[in-house]
């Protein structure tokens, strides 16, 4: 070979060398960077290839966006598209960003949901924070026969939803949404939990159902489990539960603080001063807290409650009607006092 081929080889593999030196490091060094403080990329179920780069470039500075797609190409992610809601640092490689599409690496997301008291308000938490919106989900709650299979009611299913923050994938969609509640839900009532409830001949939605009206009875946890004592006392004597916070939820009206004579008439499976038992269902997506003190309900022979007249949320406990009724005087008196009427 003579010199002058030595010296072109030489030169030409200078710069193949260099040439792969600056494509490895423009695949593996950063080269995209979000655009002002996004960082969180959303691509949606049902998404093209197509519509996955305009997602990415509405969201990302791609610096070198040829070059990008011929790497996407030979990584084959146009037919590995994959929905979901994907985190990002502030700069990443082409490498290190198609590798996490392609596999569908997703950044879940946490849902939080407690105080709610109807399957339309757990839509509307878990509505903002997943794909499925707040419609679909309360369409899939109301149709009874996508979860009658797994032993709930239109009535009962709102006790799947056990309050706490749960971890989701942002493309979940409605029955992938109840599935994963209802694993929670198998879960929580654990071997204890179920044997506690067996103790008190109860069902867990039965647990549920009377733990919603505690958790409307008082704002004191300290509290919980003697009022919880007391509505176990009366289902065991067959005795109604004549319990307000059921009048509420029958004339849908929570914001009522003083049950009148005429409250009482309202025609509704869930007026418990008509209906012995339980109402049929839960009134509220009941607190753990409250289920709980339930299964742990203090053992005593009171069988009324009425709450005390003096602004501290505490309760005063009877064993007769006789001292209940002067206990509820007392009360009455406070609140005409106060002039609250409703």
């Amino acid at each position: 070979m003579t010199k002058r081929r030595k010296t072109t080889l030489i030169i030409v593999t200078a710069l193949l060398f260099a040439a792969f030196i600056l494509i490895f490091s423009t695949l593996t060094g950063p080269g995209i960077y979000p655009r002002g403080w996004k960082n969180t990329l959303y691509i949606p179920t049902g998404s093209t290839y197509s519509q996955a780069l305009d997602s990415i470039y509405s969201t990302f500075d791609v610096r070198g966006k040829k070059l990008f797609e011929w790497v996407a190409r030979m990584r084959k992610y146009p037919g590995l598209v994959k929905p979901g809601r994907y985190v990002f640092d502030k700069k990443t490689s082409f490498l290190k960003f198609l590798s996490t599409l392609r596999t569908g690496r997703q950044t879940p997301v946490n849902v939080t949901f407690s105080n709610v008291r109807t399957l339309y308000q757990v839509a509307a938490r878990v509505g903002d924070k997943i794909e499925a919106d707040s419609t679909s989900l309360i369409a899939y709650l109301l149709k009874e026969s996508n979860y009658s299979a797994d032993g709930f009611r239109k009535e009962t299913v709102i006790s799947v939803f056990i309050p706490n923050t749960y971890e989701l994938y942002w493309n979940t969609q409605a029955p992938g949404f109840f599935e994963k509640m209802l694993k929670e839900y198998r879960k929580f009532w654990n071997g204890q939990r179920l044997r506690k409830a067996g103790e008190e001949r109860l069902t867990p939605v039965e647990v549920s159902t009377v733990a919603s009206i505690v958790d409307e009875e008082t704002i004191r946890p300290d509290e919980k489990a003697r009022i919880a004592g007391v509505y176990l006392n009366r289902l065991k004597r067959g005795m109604a539960l004549q319990a307000d916070p059921t009048i509420k939820f029958a004339l849908n009206d929570f914001t009522l603080t003083r049950i009148l004579y005429k409250h009482l008439q309202v025609d509704s499976p869930y007026n418990t001063y008509k209906h012995p038992g339980l109402p049929p269902g839960p009134i509220n997506c009941p607190s753990v807290e409250s289920i709980d003190a339930v299964l742990d309900a203090e053992k005593h022979d009171y069988i009324y409650f009425v709450a005390k007249a003096d602004n501290s949320g505490y309760h005063v406990f009877s064993r007769t009607l006789t001292e209940h009724n002067h206990y509820a005087s007392e009360y009455q008196k406070y609140l005409d006092k106060r002039k609250i009427t409703n």
